[in-house]
């Protein structure tokens, strides 16, 4: 990334921005992600003249699609230099504009809708995650250790792979400048958006992402959270790569996740697809990644409390300030001490 845009790219970010209803979209897509026919119901507009307009701002390398289901959604780009242009702009928009009040208020509308949605998902599965939180050591604890891990300096830029109910991002509020989860469930993302604009985080925003490709650039984030994902994907080592990425230069990644068991349940019931990792499973990956480092803490469960069967286990690494090369595939990896 040059971090700069030649003439001919400034000319056309700037002429496609500066048209009303594109402008009215892009205000309303860097609030979030929605999809031609969100945008139709709160701009009253039809259906093929919102595309074009979507059209000529994705061209322009303004915004970004991507697929779920049936859907397509848009979002303003963090890969792009005009992207981050359009923010800055965005910026000195009047938000007192009458018709960018009444915008908004469509979109708060259509929201609260989707957030009454998320919270019947919630409620349909909360016995099953409160019946997961009870095989392993108290949040609280958890939790203690996550911000332990992370202690030192405070981050610019944060993100979240997994988000869920945006918990990482609430945990870590009074550490970033900007906080970004991303998840694939819209239930989560809907329900985690409803959190996040209660607890008041105006730094926060959760939207879609595929944790393989994520849509940002390289070595961009001070720190990447991946807290109880890697048991829910079939290619982990991908996933850690990825979030290797776009750490800065300095950034640190941390996972949090379980340590090898036997509870089958969790995969029959639960969709995990692994039952937990060794260490030195997980410290080939981010050496392999090219993180160093790596600092490994476990937290055992409470052996007074029967139904504790889980041992979570937390993995911190740090990208280089320069370079290095992956580890050797037979290297031998001693462990490391918690």
């Amino acid at each position: 990334m040059s971090g700069t845009l030649d003439t001919q790219e400034l000319v056309g970010a700037l002429k496609a921005a500066a048209e009303p209803t594109r402008l009215r979209i892009l205000l309303l897509l860097a609030a979030g992600e929605l999809n031609v026919k969100d945008l139709t119901q709160i701009l009253g507009q039809s259906q093929p003249r919102i595309s074009r307009h979507l059209k000529l701002l994705a061209e322009a390398g303004l915004i970004e699609r991507f697929r779920e289901g049936s859907w397509v959604y848009f979002h303003v780009s963090d890969r792009t230099e005009g992207g981050r242009l359009v923010r800055r702009l965005l910026d000195t928009v009047d938000p007192r504009d009458p018709i960018i009040l009444r915008d908004g208020e469509r979109a708060d509308s259509q929201k609260r809708e989707r957030e009454a949605t998320a919270q019947d998902y919630f409620r349909a599965h909360a016995a099953d995650w409160d019946r997961i939180r009870a095989l392993y050591v108290s949040e609280n604890a958890v939790d203690a250790a996550i911000v332990k891990a992370f202690d030192g300096a405070p981050f610019n830029f944060l993100v979240d792979l997994g988000t869920g109910t945006g918990r990482m991002l609430e945990l870590f509020a009074d550490r970033y400048t900007r906080g970004l989860g991303l998840d694939v469930n819209q239930s989560m993302l809907a329900y985690a958006r409803s959190r996040l604009k209660t607890a008041g985080l105006a730094a926060a925003e959760v939207r879609h992402g595929d944790i393989y490709d994520l849509a940002l650039p390289d070595r961009v984030a001070d720190a990447v959270v991946m807290h109880q994902v890697l048991h829910y994907l079939s290619e982990p080592a991908l996933a850690i790569r990825e979030a290797a990425r776009i750490l800065a230069p300095g950034g640190r990644l941390l996972v949090v996740d379980f340590a090898p068991h036997e509870i089958e349940d969790l995969r029959a019931r639960h969709a995990h697809e692994r039952l937990g990792f060794e260490d030195r499973q997980v410290v080939s990956w981010l050496k392999d990644a090219g993180l160093s480092g790596v600092e490994v803490q476990s937290l055992a469960p409470d052996a007074t409390d029967a139904r504790q069967a889980l041992t979570v286990s937390l993995w911190r690494a740090s990208k280089p300030d320069v370079a290095v090369q992956p580890a050797s595939k037979s290297q031998k990896l001693e462990r490391i001490a918690p």
